[in-house]
C-alpha cells in the first residue's frame, strides 16, 4: 500500500492510460481525485472522486481545485494525463484539431500544474508527473502539433522544476510508446507497427512499464530527480 497516506490527482482519469493510472493508484492505497470533461457514469468506486474539470478551461480548473481544496485539503502527487490527437499531414491539419491539441496537451498540463503546485506549496512536498509520448522523440508525420504539444510538455515541467524547487515539488516526464488505448485506435495499426518495429525495443508498452517510471517519480526516495523526460522503449 505505497500510497496510503497520498492524495492523487488524475486528469483524463476516465479512459486509457489515466484510467490504468487510476487503478493503480487507488490499488495502492491512494486517495484518487479523477478530473474529467464529462461526468463519470461508472459505478462508485471506494477512494475515487471524479469531478467534472475541462482543463483547458482555467474558470473549470479553479473550480475543480476550490473543490478539492474543500474536500481533500491538499494535492500530494498531480498526473497530467489528459491529451487530445489529431494525426494529419500538416497541410491539411485544421486550425481547430491544433488547437484542441495545443489547449489540451499544453495549456491543461500547465494550468493544473500551477493549481497543484499552490497546494503543494503548504505542505512543501509534491510531484508533478507529464505523461508525454514517443511521438516527440520520434516526430513522425502526420504528428507535427501532436509532437510539439507532447515536446512543449517536457519544456514546460523544466522550467516548473526550478521554479518550484525550493519548495520541495518535483516535475518530471514520461514519454510513453504504444499502449492499447481509444486513442491509439484513432491511427492506422500497420503504422503504428511499423514504428514500434524500428525501437531499440520493439514492442508495445504495457501498463507496468508505465507504472514503473510513474512510481519511481513519485517515490519519497526520488526526492533529488526533477526536470527529466524518461523515454520508453529507447527513444531518445
Amino acid at each position: 500500500m505505497g500510497y496510503a497516506d497520498k492524495i492523487v490527482l488524475v486528469t483524463g482519469a476516465r479512459r486509457g492510460v489515466g484510467q490504468l493510472l487510476t487503478g493503480h493508484f487507488l490499488s495502492q492505497g491512494a486517495q484518487v481525485i479523477g478530473f474529467n470533461r464529462h461526468q463519470d457514469e461508472c459505478p462508485p468506486v471506494a477512494g475515487y472522486t471524479p469531478l467534472v474539470v475541462d482543463v483547458c478551461d482555467e474558470g473549470s480548473v479553479a473550480r475543480g481545485f476550490e473543490q478539492v481544496r474543500k474536500r481533500f485539503g491538499r494535492v500530494d502527487i498531480a498526473i497530467n494525463n489528459a491529451a487530445v490527437l489529431s494525426s494529419q499531414y500538416a497541410m491539411i491539419l485544421p486550425a481547430n484539431a491544433a488547437r484542441s491539441m495545443l489547449d489540451t496537451n499544453v495549456l491543461g498540463t500547465f494550468l493544473v500544474s500551477r493549481e497543484s503546485a499552490k497546494l503543494m506549496r503548504k505542505a512543501k512536498w509534491g510531484r508533478i508527473i507529464n505523461i508525454s509520448s514517443m511521438a516527440a522523440g520520434l516526430q513522425p508525420m502526420g504528428d507535427s502539433v501532436y509532437a510539439a504539444s507532447k515536446a512543449a510538455v517536457s519544456t514546460l515541467a523544466n522550467v516548473m522544476a526550478k521554479e518550484f524547487a525550493a519548495l520541495n515539488i518535483t516535475c518530471n516526464t514520461l514519454a510513453i510508446t504504444a499502449i492499447a488505448t481509444d486513442m491509439l485506435s484513432q491511427l492506422p495499426k500497420d503504422k503504428i507497427d511499423q514504428i514500434i518495429a524500428g525501437l531499440p525495443l520493439p514492442r508495445y508498452a504495457t501498463a507496468d512499464d508505465i507504472f514503473n517510471v510513474v512510481d519511481f517519480f513519485a517515490a519519497e526516495r526520488s526526492s533529488y530527480i526533477t526536470a527529466q523526460t524518461v523515454f520508453l522503449g529507447g527513444v531518445s
